[in-house]
């Protein structure tokens, strides 16, 4: 049965497929990967350094506010991980695989689950709380126990 393991954070998208070879070894193939160029760097990068010009209203006054965007960090973690759940659902559906782990950081991991509808969950066998980006294919069937 083909098994995939999404490997992911804010910023890195890893998706592997597992099959087990003829012999009973599991083979592990990079199926898809990608980086989310809106994770990285700062806020003050992206945004432009000049104050806004808005009104506070009334006539001819002369107070001016700057428009700051309070939740603009929290509003763009939002989309990025409701962007990485609904890849797993689309993944998990097209490769038609009984069963999916999951390898994401212990910050966003519980908030990912949560976004993932419920019959993509119920095939969830293995959520591991941990940033395994950067982890070689041997490490990644280590930590699942394969």
């Amino acid at each position: 049965m083909k098994s995939i393991l999404f490997v992911v954070d804010l910023g890195h998208f890893k998706a592997y497929s597992i099959e087990r070879t003829e012999l009973g070894t599991p083979r592990v193939e990079l199926i898809e990967s990608y980086d989310t160029l809106d994770a990285h760097g700062k806020f003050s990068e992206k945004l432009s350094d000049k104050a806004g010009r808005f009104g506070m209203g009334g006539e001819r006054s002369t107070l001016k506010g700057y428009g700051e965007a309070h939740n603009l960090e929290t509003e763009n973690r939002k989309r990025l991980l409701k962007s990485v759940a609904d890849e797993i659902m689309r993944l998990v559906q097209s490769e038609d695989c009984g069963r999916w782990y999951l390898a994401a950081p212990k910050k966003i991991n519980s908030r990912l689950v949560e976004m993932i509808d419920e019959e993509t969950r119920r095939t969830l066998r293995k959520n591991i709380p941990a940033d395994l980006t950067k982890a070689d294919k041997s490490e990644l069937l280590e930590r699942l126990g394969i």
